[in-house]
């Protein structure tokens, strides 16, 4: 029988609103402590005011058990409804325009874009633009 795969944002979701703990009681509780991301869960919590506080909490306390951090963050924050789009880099659409352009990879895109005026940049933009309806 598979065992079914938990997805990070179901725990943020029972820490937020649910309140069911998905690590005690599953069919492999030990697969869905390794599939819990403290990373992911403490980023989204970092995000609202109230509960910024408990992420750092556990970011302080990285080697903790995964159990113990996801039942401390289910235990502790109020439920609540919380939704936020994940902050993404601005320059990734220029990022992308350098790397094109002169056939460089991540570092080198980000060390160029260091160094290119807005100018250049807009000037690449053309030089790479595909026309067509």
């Amino acid at each position: 029988m598979a065992v079914k795969k938990t997805s990070p944002f179901n725990y943020i979701n029972a820490i937020n609103t649910s309140k069911n703990n998905l690590m005690r009681g599953s069919n492999n509780d030990t697969i869905a402590e390794k599939e819990y991301s403290p990373f992911l869960t403490n980023r989204a919590l970092s995000y609202f005011n109230d509960t910024i506080g408990y992420a750092n909490e556990m970011n302080q306390r990285f080697a903790v058990d995964n159990l113990l951090q996801f039942e401390y963050l289910l235990n502790i924050v109020r439920p609540k409804k919380r939704f936020s789009k994940w902050v993404k880099k601005d320059n990734d659409r220029d990022m992308t325009l350098v790397k094109e352009y002169y056939g460089y990879n991540n570092t080198k895109a980000i060390q160029a874009l260091s160094i290119l005026s807005s100018h250049q940049i807009k000037i690449i933009r053309e030089k790479l633009e595909k026309g067509g309806v």
